[in-house]
Order: C-alpha cells, then sequence, then structure tokens
C-alpha cells in the first residue's frame, strides 16, 4: 500500500454509502468523479502512474443495507497537495447509482510514524541489549521511568492543576486526588489523569467534567470519600473507579490500578434518590469482589437516573414502550438498535462484544439461554416469564 521508500503522508478517509457495493465501485467512483477536478498537476491516474501516489487501498462492509469503511491513500508529495487532495476526495457524493459521504478524518506524517517507533526501539535496545557486566539495565530503566514521568506532567487551568499530557486533547479524563496520583498512573502508561490537589474541586475540574467523560478515582480512605461526594455535587461525574480500602493511588501497582479502572461503574449505581453518594452501597463496592459487586449494580440500574444520556436508566427510558430492543457495550454506549421480535436474530449477527440488552418485550428462558452464549452480563426487559434455570452470570434488571 506504501511507497516504501518515498511515502511522506497518508490519507485517512470514512465512507458511508446508502446501499451495498463493491471494493471497484469505490476506485471507480474515485478515479471518475475527480478527473479533471484538480487539473493535470494532480490528476490521481498520472500521481499513481508516476508513483507520487499508492495503491489506494479500500477496507469495507456491507449490512443492513448500508455499506461502510475505511480508505488510505499513501503520498509522497508535500503537505499542501496532500490536504488538497484529501479535500478533494470528499466532493464524491456518489458510487455507482448510490449516495455516498466521504470524510477525511486525518492526514498521518509517515515520518514522524517511523520516528516514534524509532524512539521505542532505541529504549528496547538501550534496556536489553548492552552487556549487563557493563550496565546495570535497571538501573538505567529507573532512571529512564523517572525522567519520564518528571517531563510528562504538565500544569493546567489557572489553578496549575498537575495533569497528564492527554487531558487537553483526550474525550475522557480521570479526576485523582494529587499530583503523586497522576505521577504513579504516567508510569504504568495512563497519560489523562488530573489532581484535584486538595478536598475544594477546583473550577477547572468542574468544567473539564462538563465537557469530557470523567472518572473519579480517588484513595480508598475517608479522604477520597469526602472528595467523591463533593465532586458528584459540583459537576458531572460519569463513572467511579473503586479503589480497594486502605490504598492509596500513588502507592498502587500497576495490577491494582488497572483492575478497579477497567472495572469502573457508573455513577448512578452508587447515588442515592437525592443524587448523593450512597455510602452504604458505595462501602459495599469497594469490600467485595468485582463480579460481586458489578453484579449489584446492574441490578440497582432500575433505579438509576433517566436524565443523563448514556446511562443505563436512560437507555431504559428510551427504549420502553416502544418495542425496540438497544445493546450496549461495557460503557454503555449503543452498539444497534432494532425490533424486538428481531432480537435473537440481531444479537446473533452483531460482530461486537455485547455488555448489556434492554428489550421492551418479555424476556423467556430460551432467550436468557441465547444470553448466556453471547456472554451478556445484565438484561432489563418489563417481564421475566418461564424462567426455570437463572445464569450466574447474568443480571436480570425488571423496569415498568
Amino acid at each position: 500500500m506504501h511507497l516504501q521508500d518515498t511515502t511522506k503522508y497518508l490519507i485517512h478517509l470514512k465512507i458511508d454509502i446508502e446501499g451495498v457495493v463493491e471494493k471497484s465501485d469505490v476506485i471507480g467512483a474515485i478515479f471518475g468523479q475527480t478527473e479533471g477536478l484538480l487539473g493535470d498537476e494532480l490528476d490521481l491516474r498520472d500521481l499513481q502512474r508516476t508513483s507520487r501516489i499508492g495503491r489506494i487501498d479500500v477496507q469495507i462492509a456491507a449490512r443492513k443495507g448500508i455499506t461502510k469503511g475505511d480508505i488510505h491513500i499513501a503520498s509522497s508529495l508535500d503537505k499542501a497537495e496532500t490536504a488538497i487532495l484529501a479535500a478533494s476526495l470528499e466532493t464524491i457524493e456518489r458510487v455507482g447509482p448510490c449516495t455516498a459521504v466521504f470524510v477525511a478524518e486525518r492526514i498521518e506524517d509517515i515520518r514522524v510514524t517511523k520516528r516514534q517507533n524509532i524512539l521505542e526501539r532505541a529504549k528496547e535496545l538501550l534496556i536489553e541489549s548492552f552487556d549487563e557486566g557493563s550496565i546495570d539495565t535497571a538501573d538505567i530503566l529507573d532512571a529512564v521511568r523517572e525522567c519520564s514521568r518528571i517531563e510528562k506532567v504538565v500544569e493546567i487551568g489557572e489553578e496549575r492543576l498537575p495533569a497528564g499530557p492527554n487531558v487537553v486533547e483526550s474525550d475522557a479524563i480521570i479526576v485523582v486526588e494529587g499530583r503523586a496520583d497522576v505521577i504513579n498512573l504516567l508510569r504504568y502508561g495512563i497519560k489523562n489523569a488530573v489532581a484535584v490537589e486538595g478536598t475544594h474541586i477546583p473550577p477547572t475540574i468542574i468544567e473539564l467534567c462538563k465537557r469530557k467523560t470523567a472518572t473519579a478515582f480517588f484513595d480508598g480512605d475517608r479522604g477520597g470519600d469526602l472528595i467523591l461526594q463533593e465532586l458528584v455535587q459540583v459537576t458531572d461525574v460519569d463513572y467511579v473507579a473503586i479503589a480497594p480500602r486502605g490504598l492509596s493511588v500513588e502507592d498502587m501497582s500497576r495490577k491494582e490500578i488497572i483492575k478497579p479502572l477497567r472495572n469502573k461503574v457508573p455513577i448512578e449505581f452508587i447515588l442515592d434518590a437525592k443524587g448523593s453518594i450512597n455510602e452504604e452501597v458505595y462501602h459495599q463496592r469497594m469490600n467485595a469482589s468485582q463480579e460481586a459487586a458489578r453484579r449489584t449494580a446492574v441490578e440497582r440500574a432500575g433505579t438509576a437516573r433517566e436524565d443523563r444520556p448514556g446511562t443505563i436508566g436512560w437507555h431504559m427510558a428510551q427504549v420502553r414502550g416502544q418495542h425496540t430492543v438497544r445493546f450496549l457495550d461495557a460503557e454503555c454506549a449503543q452498539i444497534d438498535e432494532a425490533d424486538a421480535d428481531l432480537a435473537e436474530d440481531t444479537m446473533k449477527s452483531l460482530n461486537a462484544e455485547i455488555c448489556g440488552c434492554i428489550i421492551d418485550r418479555p424476556v423467556d428462558q430460551k432467550f436468557l439461554d441465547l444470553a448466556l452464549a453471547e456472554q451478556i452480563t445484565y438484561i432489563a426487559a418489563p417481564e421475566f416469564i418461564n424462567i426455570v434455570k437463572k445464569p450466574v452470570s447474568i443480571s436480570l434488571v425488571k423496569f415498568g
């Protein structure tokens, strides 16, 4: 796909076509609808013939009459010419008889990627390939890690809060207590943490949580409980990663950090009716096993608030009375929606990891067995009938 010796940039495009087409149709549309658009100097056929652009790589898949996919084009043109070429592809409106939308998502600088690969490989060689008799690998590793942590901590907002380098650009953030927590997360490659630096929640944190998907991750002590309580009162928190009781984030190992982050729970699962932290439920979760805690949380979903888009309660409110089924991933994001009578067929056809199913029709043992085979972890429905054997791994939530 690349012009290995001369490639400078790689154009990434997304395509969305209202109909079923083949790769050859897409390539034909690209050449046909851009011919003469930019003059002879940027004619696609001439550019490909002179090896200034590479092969047009098309990856598409059709589902339910809609074709979607990606296009990659390697370019040895300069930056401006590559950008013009990418923009010209967005003018394509049809593929064969079908309406189409082409979007240039980004232009990757191949040289930057190569330099990054060189840097990573150099680190590996530095650590692994020298004679241990002359260089102490452990000392080098510790020094590199320490230097990396210090250099990557940035300061954001008027309060100059310590944060990882990805906080500003990332769509999701992790809110922690202090600078030491940010540094410890950086040690294990987590670069989107920001610290509140005290018990008073700063305006910068409040604004970030409103604009981004926010996960609270505080120490497993009374201080962490109080900061979490204040945080949910002053801004929007989406998830809570519950640290084991008695552990501080700054002292936790990689495994101890990754586990609660991976098993984070939507904030609604630990809120009471007034929107405050239900300390009894919160501490039950902190002390219980992750699997038992997950099942308890899902079973409480029937009382979760329905006013926040993206929560389980909100999804149930959307499905209720519509005779539809909605499949969700582990982050409560919608994977697909269909008529409730087509739930079984839709479930089998989805090429994604389904975590939850919300369906506006009664659920029976047959449906439950199918859900077990698909490794679904919870089902919300208005009624469960003729259930002879309920799988331990699936939580059932009844909504009115």
